[in-house]
């Protein structure tokens, strides 16, 4: 009953390729653990967590782990994409361009000047 309640979780857990994950439903509780490539990923699953079940639900017990903890996501620039973009989107605030910027100074030059398959690190702030 609780492992279906909580079944987009376990489907984003897959489509983000957690790594040794599993899961396990004990006395109504859903546990379940793994761990995500980095906190962007790990804060995906804690977002979908408390969507489905509230801001502190009791009915699941999640224990994620980050394999890396030293950028908050990787990201492959897709067609029509901006710095500002996709600053937008992990940060919720496009002026946050030029961290991405300042970070990915080994592959880019320019802030306005990114290409499709570009693998670009996005920083901790």
């Amino acid at each position: 009953m609780v492992r279906a309640k909580y079944q987009s979780v376990l489907e984003l857990g897959e489509k983000l390729n957690i790594q040794d994950g599993d899961v396990k439903e004990e006395n109504g509780q859903l546990q379940v653990w793994g761990t995500a490539a980095t906190p962007y990923e790990k804060n995906l699953l804690w977002d979908e967590i408390k969507r489905v079940g509230g801001e502190n639900p009791s009915d699941i017990m999640a224990d994620i782990k980050v394999a890396d903890d030293s950028v908050y996501a990787r990201h492959t620039v897709e067609s029509g994409e901006s710095l500002s973009k996709i600053a937008k989107h992990y940060y919720g605030n496009a002026m946050k361009y030029n961290a991405i910027f300042e970070a990915n100074r080994n592959i880019l030059n320019n802030p306005d000047m990114i290409h499709p398959g570009q693998e670009l690190v996005i920083p901790n702030l």
